[in-house]
């Protein structure tokens, strides 16, 4: 007489790995809108956009916005609290008309995780008109 025995604890063990939030991307994807009121200071456009951006606990960020209303010249992810303007700390790529995208391989350091974790990050987009930013939004994780 053979016995063969199945082990099937993989499912037990991955299932558990999730409650613990041991093997998910724990990605905080944050749906934004950007509008001109809440540029600092703040600007009278009817210009928005629309997107999210992902930021994972491994630091990594990804995503893309969409705007309507503005011919956008750059965009950018900044480092400083609501109210306040900051340093970019990552330049957004023009992907598609009206398109902004993180460039793939983006990371935060280490200071601009907790920043981001403290909401002290916000996302703008510039336009010829507005050069210091027509539109924006802090990163509310």
């Amino acid at each position: 007489m053979k016995f063969t025995r199945t082990f099937r604890f993989a499912p037990l063990a991955l299932a558990a790995g999730f409650a613990l939030g041991g093997l998910s991307a724990n990605a905080a994807d944050v749906a934004v809108k950007l509008t001109g009121d809440q540029e600092v200071p703040a600007v009278a456009s009817a210009a928005t956009g629309v997107g999210t951006i992902a930021v994972k606990n491994d630091k990594s960020v990804s995503g893309s916005i969409k705007t309507s209303g503005m011919e956008g010249t750059m965009a950018h992810i900044h480092l400083a609290e609501p109210g306040k303007n900051g340093p970019p700390i990552i330049t957004l790529n023009k992907t598609a008309d009206n398109t902004w995208s993180v460039p793939e391989g983006s990371r935060l350091t280490d200071d601009q995780y907790k920043s981001f974790k403290e909401g002290n990050l916000y996302v703008n987009v510039h336009s010829a008109e507005h050069k210091g930013g027509e539109i924006r939004t802090q990163l509310k994780p």
